[in-house]
């Protein structure tokens, strides 16, 4: 995995490469002086990854446990990279100096084209939609609401940002600095179950996360689309409500809680309510990712089992003013979800106004 940030007049970012042969992983990091589309680096400084917990880890203490089990092990310490961008495909070489090389040619990202999933034939309106996910198993599907017809991409990738390793070791430290006067909990970062109801906590207040918002209620899901496209610019005339096999999906391939150093993946986060009084009433839930382009990962990896975990159901958006009307019958509105004075002030401003 390469993952490059454009900064000033220069690109930063990291190179990660797993071995399939459960030998230890490596991590390069790495500034240019320019934005040229070729670079080379010369003795770049290259950190282990532990096999068995995927964590970077201290090369000795490997090298010292490979010796007590009778093996030793040859892991470089620096190594010679050249990158190449060629279209939509970045071309990267390295040679190490133990003598190990590599080649490998990744595909650009295709997070900004179109979605590929074929909306459900038949759910066509509110009616069907409501048929449909009523008919489903309880407790296997999980939901998320769009405006839109987007494929699914965390905010923090939408920014333009990819290194992942950039925002746990600068955005989150300096975000925590700055917001731990206003949290009557103090989280600590080095305790994972905090850090993610930390980084749940800000992306619930717009801050740009790896996290995905999901909720276990279709019709909450549905709340948002049809809500945030009270809010849009866009002249879309649909919305989109995803639905994921949440069951078959973590059965199926390991659930990581974690970013960085990590295999590509998309995991399921059921993160602690710290601070977060919305997370209950929107039955709410995340997902987690180092994926800029969800939808063709999971396209992938249902490929590989034969199944489908990803559906979506497209309905009109010119159904707003009935559909949230109904929810705030079933007491799915702004009051409720979003606790406080601001969520009070907007669904009344709805009730008194009209939704448009």
């Amino acid at each position: 995995m390469v993952d490059i940030d454009r900064r000033e007049g220069y690109l930063s970012g990291a190179g990660v490469v797993f071995d399939d042969a459960g030998l230890p992983g490596s991590i390069v990091k790495f500034q240019t002086k320019d934005c040229a589309g070729e670079q080379s680096f010369q003795d770049l400084p290259i950190t282990p990854i532990d096999p068995l917990t995927g964590n970077i880890v201290d090369l000795e203490y490997l090298k010292q446990r490979y010796a007590d089990r009778g093996e030793e092990l040859f892991f470089p310490s620096k190594a010679a990279v050249d990158l190449k961008l060629d279209g939509d495909e970045l071309e990267v070489n390295w040679t190490t100096d133990i003598g190990s090389a590599g080649l490998a040619k990744l595909p650009r990202s295709r997070a900004a084209s179109p979605s590929a999933v074929v909306p459900q034939a038949g759910v066509t309106d509110w009616g069907t939609f409501k048929a449909a996910v009523t008919a489903l198993e309880r407790g296997r599907f999980i939901f998320r609401g769009q405006p839109s017809v987007w494929r699914l991409q965390t905010a923090f990738h939408r920014t333009k940002r990819k290194d992942v390793f950039r925002f746990m070791v600068e955005d989150i430290p300096r975000l925590h600095q700055r917001l731990s006067g206003l949290t009557a909990h103090f989280f600590n970062l080095t305790d994972n179950q905090q850090n993610g109801a930390f980084w749940n906590l800000v992306q619930h207040h717009g801050y740009p996360t790896p996290l995905l918002d999901w909720s276990n209620s279709p019709f909450v899901a549905a709340f948002f689309a049809y809500r945030n496209k009270l809010q849009d610019d866009e002249d879309a005339p649909r919305v989109r409500i995803y639905a994921f096999d949440r069951q078959e999906w973590c059965k199926d391939f390991s659930q990581l809680a974690k970013i960085a150093p990590a295999f590509p993946h998309f995991s399921i986060l059921e993160c602690l309510a710290l601070e977060n009084p919305r997370l209950v009433p929107q039955q709410a839930l995340s997902s987690i990712t180092n994926v800029d382009d969800i939808e063709s990962y999971i396209k992938q990896r249902e490929a590989e089992k034969e199944k489908v975990y990803l559906t979506a159901y497209d309905l009109p958006a010119s159904d707003v003013d009935a559909v949230l009307g109904e929810l705030g019958v079933m007491g799915i509105a702004a009051g409720a979800l979003f606790p406080g004075l601001d969520g009070a002030c907007e669904e009344w401003k709805y009730r008194n106004f009209g939704f448009r």
